[in-house]
Order: C-alpha cells, then structure tokens, then sequence
C-alpha cells in the first residue's frame, strides 16, 4: 500500500510540475449529468456524432483505458457511469500527458460532444478537461470491490465510490423519507421539532445516554423518544403534529437495532387508535407503491404485501394461537415468570420485561405478513388509553412485518389521575430492578390536568421501514454510518499505511 501511495503522489508532483494543482480548483460549471446524456442520446446512430452540441460533466475516474494516442475514461457522476474519450491529435501534447496521468478515483470535470463509438458506446469526446480532485489513497480492487463489512461501515465513503448499490439504498431512504413528508403534510400536520437533551427521558422504556450541561451544571439525557414534548403540544392546541428525528437508546446492537436511529412520532387529536390503524395502513401502501409500483415485494426470499387492509390479532389471542398460553397465565406476574423458565427464557426484574421476552419467542416469528397486534395490557403501556370494556388492556396496537415491529401506536392516556398512578407503579418497577423504565416527567403529568383532547399517537421505526423497502437485512446497511467500535489509538486497518508526506 505505501509504494501504491508513493506512486500516486508521484503522479500528483508530475501534475503540479506542468502547472496542475488538482487541490487549487474551487469549481466546475457541470451542464449534464451521465444519466441525462444516456437519454438524451439514446437513439443516436452507429458512429453518430452530435457536433452541435457541448456538454460538461463532472465526477470520479473508475475506470482507464489506453489504446495508443487515445485514452477511455469511465467518469462515474450521482446519476451514473459516462464514457469519456480523449485522442492525442485532439487533445494536444501538453494535455494529452496531463490526462495520461489521471488515474482511477481522481476527480475530472470534461466538456466535448456526445458520439458513439466504433464499439456502439455512447460517449464525451473530450475537448477539453480539468483535474479538480486528485485521489491519494488507492480504491479497493474493481473486480471484488470492498468486501469487509466492518471496514464497509467505517469506511463507508469508500463504500459507497465502490459499491453504486449501497450509494443506491441511500439515494432510495432519502426519497422515501421525503415521500413520508408529503404524505403527512397532505393530511394537515405540522412538522415540529421537540428537544434532545432532556433531564428526564421518558415516553419509553430504553436506558438513556447520559451527559451534562456545563452552562447548567446538571446532568442531562439524550432523548428515547420524542412522545411526551409531542403530546405538550396536542395540549396546547396544534392538534396534528409530527416529528422525524433522531432518537438515542443505549441498548445492544443487532439486525434491527442501532443505538442511535431515525423514528417518526405523529399525533391527531380527535383520532383513536383505530383511525391510526387506517392511517398507518395507508402510509405503508402507499410507500410500497412509490418505491415499487406496488403494494407487493420482495424481502429477502419471502414476498410481503402491504395491500390493506392488513391482518389484526388480539394481543392474548396471539399467545393462545402461538403458544397455547392462557390470559390468566399471562396477565399474572408470577405465572409469566413461571413460563420464561419454562421455555427457557433469562429471568426478567418486571412482569412487563417477561411479557415483552416471551412474545419475541412465540409470537414474532410468525408474524410475516403486515399484522395488527392489538390490545396490549396495561402493564406494558403505561402511556395507552384503557379498553372501555376491559380495563386490564389498552387501546394500543404494534404493526409486524417480516418478523420485526414496524410501528408502534395507541389511544393516549389523557386521564391525568390515572397517568399520575402509571407513573407511581413505574417507580416500584424501577425500584424493582427494570432500569429501562424512565423516571416519571411529573410535569407532563401537569400538561394533562390542562385538558389533552381526545388523541392517537405512533411512532414507526424509519430504518426499519427502510430496510423492508429497500430488501436489506441489516439495520446498518441503512445508516450512513451506523456506530461502531473505535479502533485502538494509533491502530489502523490491516491493509492501510501511513500516507508519507509530500
């Protein structure tokens, strides 16, 4: 690697030599990119030539080829691959030798005409060309690509030079992230941005991270939800309000979970959790529809089909269908601690934690298809309205597909008194040992006693819906840069070398 290096930096003091400073271009007049001169050009003739017309491009070499006095360049742009053609008697001496040293990864702005070669290749003949960003380290081999996902990840503006797929994904998030946008938008909500730092996190279960205001001189948390600043603001009247954020959970990481990931958190006074199961339907197809002019596609091998409506089950008639488990076994602490033993489960501090790990055992892995599962108890949702004709239950539902919760979404608990009861049994959980429970924001307590109308809240996991849309089985191949472990100080990776000095 260092003589590869060597080699490159040589090639940049030959540039500079001829009154070339890659690194002194400030910008580039780019006029079209690679995908529109495909277009455009499509039905141009075998060895056409479009004289009439100049184009400047502009992106990174990935490919050279020298045939004698001509030189092929594969000029990869954000919309695609663009063959440039540079010919010595065209070009001139000076800076046919100036383009004999450009070399795979370099950055090159282009302008010249559009033909079609002998080869039936569309292509830029050159006329002209600038060297405005020079590659010092060399790109991973273009037959294999870069194959280490842990270097993927952490290197991942290499990735995604080398890998046009993962750059693809990423284009295909931000879309639909937009898409999500528009959506709502139409539906009259208003998109808010509610605080990060909190001192008490709550509107979920998750260990906070932890930090500390120096201007305050108190500790701090990053936020785990955005829910109850959301509520706040139903409380003071915006009534449809929603946020796509980041969100912090200090927790493990997996195929689905990130400690740091994207949720979106809406809220609708005057809706219940059924006219949120209606909206959540719809946005989902709707997503489906924009990303594959369908509601149905593949996730890995299995085909998923968000056509509404989409399947409901009861909460406890699931574990009665799964697992041929009893309400009574569930609901009473002591017996759901019976059955983590049972199916060999670690012993969980809180009954909520027992039922949350028993379902992941018996209920998710059948869980393929879009599925409703309502009706949860109320020791598992502390924030939830109760069913009206069964008190032990709420009004809450979590949307499943493909083994993995996609959403999560209720009738809120508007019943200040009730909410303040909640929060008091939270603190014996807590006490209990659950250390993911938050303490009570007895504040939001007080926003209640105001008066919240009638309201449905749902949160949906942005990665997660991303990772169906887009057919990836991992969370981090989502995220531009999902957290990883640093490497030890003054460590580097195996295959790289301190880059010597010019």
């Amino acid at each position: 690697m260092s003589e590869l290096v060597a080699a490159r930096r040589a090639r940049l003091a030959a540039l500079r030599e001829r009154g070339v400073d890659p690194f002194t271009a400030t910008r580039y007049d780019v006029t079209a990119h690679a995908a529109d001169l495909a277009a455009k050009y499509a039905d141009l003739g075998e060895q056409g030539r479009a004289e009439s017309e100049t184009w400047s491009l502009a992106g990174r070499i990935m490919a050279v080829r020298g045939q004698g006095g001509v030189i092929f360049f594969d000029l990869h742009d954000r919309t695609g691959r663009f063959q440039l053609f540079v010919r010595k008697n065209d070009a001139g001496e000076d800076a046919f030798a100036i383009a004999k040293q450009i070399e795979r990864g370099d950055i090159v702005g282009a302008t010249g005409f559009v033909f079609r070669t002998k080869a039936g290749d569309l292509s830029l003949y050159v006329q002209s060309f600038e060297v405005i960003g020079k590659s010092l380290q060399p790109l991973p081999d273009k037959w294999h690509g870069l194959q280490d996902k842990e270097k993927r990840y952490r290197r991942r503006y290499v990735d995604l030079t080398v890998n046009p797929h993962v750059r693809d994904v990423m284009i295909l998030r931000s879309k639909i992230i937009s898409e999500m946008r528009r959506f709502i938008d139409a539906q009259g909500f208003f998109e808010v941005e509610t605080p990060v730092l909190l001192s008490i996190a709550g509107g979920a279960s998750a260990r906070p991270f932890l930090t500390h205001s120096n201007a305050l001189d108190i500790p701090l948390k990053l936020r785990i939800a955005t829910e109850l600043y959301l509520k706040r603001l139903i409380v003071g009247g915006m009534e449809r309000v929603y946020e796509i954020g980041r969100t912090f959970r200090n927790e493990g990481i997996d195929q689905t979970h990130n400690p740091e990931f994207t949720m979106l958190e809406l809220y609708a006074a005057f809706w219940d959790v059924e006219d949120m199961m209606r909206f959540n339907e719809e946005l989902m197809a709707h997503l489906a529809r924009t990303v594959h002019g369908s509601e149905t596609f593949l996730h890995g091998e299995e085909v998923i089909s968000f056509a509404t409506p989409f399947r409901r089950i009861g909460y406890l008639e699931a574990f009665k269908e799964y697992g041929g488990l009893e309400r009574e076994q569930l609901l009473d602490p002591d017996s759901a601690l019976r059955l983590l033993r049972d199916y060999g489960i670690p012993e969980s501090p809180t009954h909520a934690h027992a039922l949350d790990k028993l379902f992941e055992r018996i209920v998710e892995p059948h869980l393929l298809q879009p599925t409703f599962v309502y009706g949860y108890p109320v020791v598992l949702s502390p924030l939830a309205k109760r069913m009206k004709d069964d008190p032990e239950l709420t009004q809450r539902y979590e949307l499943f597909a493909a083994h993995m919760e996609l959403s999560n979404a209720f009738t809120e608990l508007n019943d200040p008194d009730d909410q303040r009861k909640r929060f008091e049994l939270q603190i014996a959980e807590r006490a209990a040992g659950d250390d993911e429970i938050p303490p009570p924001d007895w504040d939001f307590v007080t926003a209640l006693e105001y008066g919240m109308p009638p309201t449905a809240g749902i949160g949906i996991g942005v990665d997660r819906l991303v990772m169906m849309l887009t057919n990836n089985a991992s969370i981090r191949d989502v995220l531009l840069f999902p957290l990883q472990r640093p490497l030890p100080e003054n460590a580097r990776d195996e295959d790289e070398e301190p880059a010597p000095t010019a």
